[in-house]
């Protein structure tokens, strides 16, 4: 448990220490959110853009944090040899994934309150009654993603995983709802969408959260059939080397 609390420690003081990490954990997830709220810059399914805007943003901060921060920084612990070297300490990989598993879901909770609160303040409320489904939702997320970031971390070079990862995640930035709604996209492209993790991820956090929204069957079939199949892929394929 010790070298367990260590590594926790560790890998917090690495986080933190990593500026492009956080622009990409919090950084991009409040700028999305305060300027899209603010800005009316595409059509929104609900009267103030908030209400879409900030569940939306809160799906975006699981996707930065579960698959690019995890990937990327994974990618490039396996392509120093990191991993190999911590497989021979009293650590082990079983702990060491116990940590890194703390790491994100303690990121993904102050990501939480940071946005929350900030969404609060520009006037969202979001109806209580729906926080249970939105939950459930950014856990089946955050699984789906973390299934993805590892799965690329452990079977590509770490230079490839940083292109690839933030490649995916530009393109889930724009085709995933979190900017631009699904259904505003054309007809080809939204049936597409439909079939990734982040438009249903954005389908659960929305509609849980907006006033008499209702949340698509889609959406949770396909997020989690994610949740499940990213992690069983990423468990078969990743090289510890």
């Amino acid at each position: 448990m010790s070298a367990y609390r260590a590594q926790v420690r560790t890998e917090l003081a690495l986080a933190s220490r990593q500026g492009e990490q956080l622009l990409v954990s919090l950084g991009i997830p409040l700028l999305v959110l305060t300027f899209f709220s603010l800005v009316e810059v595409v059509p929104v399914p609900t009267a103030d853009p908030v209400d879409y805007v900030a569940p939306a943003t809160l799906a975006l901060a699981v996707v930065s944090t579960a698959m690019v921060s995890l990937g990327i920084g994974t990618g490039f612990d396996r392509q120093y040899g990191v991993l190999k070297r911590l497989g021979a300490t009293p650590l082990g990989t079983g702990r060491w994934i116990a940590a890194k598993t703390t790491l994100v879901v303690l990121t993904e909770l102050v990501q939480l309150v940071v946005l929350v609160g900030v969404a609060a303040a520009l006037g969202w409320r979001p109806p209580v009654a729906g926080w249970p489904a939105a939950l459930a939702g950014l856990t089946l997320g955050t699984l789906a993603f973390a299934g993805i970031g590892l799965l690329l971390a452990g079977t590509l070079p770490g230079l490839v995983t940083l292109a690839v990862t933030n490649g995916i995640y530009l393109v889930l930035l724009l085709t995933g709802g979190v900017i631009v709604p699904v259904e505003e996209l054309p007809g080809p492209l939204a049936t597409v969408s439909r079939l990734l993790p982040a438009a249903a991820l954005v389908e659960v956090t929305t509609e849980s959260l907006v006033a008499g929204g209702s949340v698509g069957t889609w959406a949770w079939v396909t997020l989690t059939a994610w949740a499940v199949a990213a992690p069983l892929a990423a468990a078969r394929c990743f090289r510890w080397e």
